[in-house]
């Protein structure tokens, strides 16, 4: 009796990460054509405003913890990756672990205006097309802070990271490190579709309250 429940918990799953992929390659596909055309006129503003390329492309750690290539529009100085050591006083985490520095002199005039609206991060969307990430699931750390990532916290590389999630719904840049990592562990243990979905309804409006209050 008991196995028999069990095995019906695990075809469960089994059918709700189906779902869920499922719902990432038609959304990320019917998405990447409805937005073309927007895709086009932010190439053109990235062009115009700043030499260098359209995308931004950073290693950060995915499924596994294997490394995957992350794809955002560029929103920074060709040479800011080089420049970060300048600028790491303005970082205002006490944990040296994270990285967030407001009016960061590297980021370009439309880089403001895409970072202002989310919008550098609608190439991921290619990501989730490509299987290396989901729309809702653990955001995908750069490599140096996820050598931070010790003990059960661990448990976050078990699914895709994701383009939005917990972090982004229930605080964003106020969080500490350890309070993303409990974030991203409740999320893999209680996960369903319909938290999915629910946090998925929850991105939009904490991103428009997040820009009024700045």
């Amino acid at each position: 009796m008991k196995s028999g429940v069990l095995s019906n918990g695990v075809s469960a799953l089994v059918r709700a990460r189906y779902l869920k992929r499922v719902l990432d390659l038609l959304v990320a596909s019917v998405g990447l054509v409805l937005l073309a055309p927007l895709f086009a006129l932010i190439a053109w503003l990235i062009r115009c405003d700043s030499p260098g390329p359209i995308f931004y492309i950073q290693l950060r750690s995915g499924l596994g913890q294997r490394p995957f290539r992350m794809y955002k529009f560029r929103t920074m100085v060709v040479n800011a990756d080089a420049r970060l050591s300048e600028v790491l006083y303005l970082n205002i985490h006490a944990d040296s672990r994270l990285y967030k520095i407001p009016k960061d002199p590297r980021v370009t005039a439309i880089g403001a205006f895409l970072r202002h609206y989310s919008l550098d991060e609608l190439p991921q969307l290619i990501n989730v097309l490509w299987g290396e990430m989901s729309l809702v699931g653990p955001r995908p750390l750069m490599l140096m802070e996820d050598q931070h990532v010790v003990g059960g916290a661990r448990m976050r590389a078990t699914v895709r990271p994701g383009i939005t999630g917990a972090w982004q719904v229930r605080g964003r840049n106020s969080l500490s490190f350890a309070q993303m990592m409990l974030l991203d562990c409740d999320y893999v243990q209680n996960w369903s579709l319909w938290y999915d979905l629910l946090l998925l309804l929850q991105t939009a409006p904490t991103i428009f309250r997040s820009q009024q209050a700045s």
